[in-house]
């Protein structure tokens, strides 16, 4: 299937849920009323949906997106976007469609090489945090989220291009770490670990890339392996 007719579906499923009143309430809550799992009426002495996830599955789901945009594959990239997002933020089904389809177009307008639109993946991800925020009141401000994760971006394909080597001081590893605290307010000591798994993931990634993007690579379950690790030493820093 194509990824026109992909979106066509997901606006027409939108639409459905639009109709059937599957927009959240206020923030925190379901379409009932009722508090959302993980919003603001989340039960006393449990960490919220933000902080409480599946590391290995979210890993999974991120490793299938990297693929698949390296592959330009972007059915693939958007279907896996919309597991993530469900599995990581725990939204309506109306906000993860539409925060999944947000995520994609931010991808696709990042990806060209020379040539791509920052602002407009930046103003992507700014409204993808804004759904967010609408569930869960954080983060505070969607367009810093935003400037952080691209940020993040920028730094990853400087060094992929780059021909020096990173040192200990490594910005890509500095970039996760800097949207970490932000999104969880975590101290940096705390995060720093998941974004070193991570950066080592980008790493794999970027070595399978220029080797050819081999489906049978060794490389990628080493990459997935550094992504499953990630997200455990996140969730371990995050999860109260």
């Amino acid at each position: 299937m194509g990824i026109e007719a992909i979106s066509a579906r997901m606006k027409a499923t939108t639409a459905r849920l639009r109709q059937q009143g599957g927009r959240t309430g206020p923030a925190g809550q379901d379409p009932a009323g009722g508090p959302q799992a993980g919003g603001a009426g989340f039960p006393a002495g449990q960490p919220s949906r933000l902080r409480s996830f599946d590391p290995g599955r979210i890993a999974d789901l991120e490793y299938r997106a990297w693929v698949g945009y390296y592959l330009r594959n972007w059915p693939q990239v958007l279907v896996a976007s919309v597991s993530l997002v469900k599995a990581g933020f725990g939204m309506d089904w109306y906000r993860t469609l539409h925060g999944a389809w947000l995520v994609l177009r931010a991808n696709q307008l990042w990806a060209p090489f020379p040539g791509n639109d920052p602002d407009g993946a930046r103003a992507c991800m700014r409204r993808f945090y804004t759904l967010v925020k609408l569930s869960y009141g954080e983060p505070a401000s969607p367009a810093e989220a935003a400037a952080l994760e691209v940020d993040w971006w920028r730094v990853h394909r400087e060094n992929q291009y780059s021909k020096a080597p990173r040192g200990a001081g490594d910005e890509l590893v500095e970039s996760v770490t800097r949207l970490y605290c932000y999104l969880y307010g975590e101290p940096e000591a705390e995060v720093r670990p998941a974004a070193m798994h991570r950066a080592r993931a980008m790493d794999l990634s970027d070595q399978w890339v220029a080797e050819g993007r081999r489906p049978d690579s060794p490389l990628l379950a080493l990459e997935h392996t550094a992504l499953v690790r990630s997200y455990a030493a996140l969730l371990a820093a995050v999860h109260h």
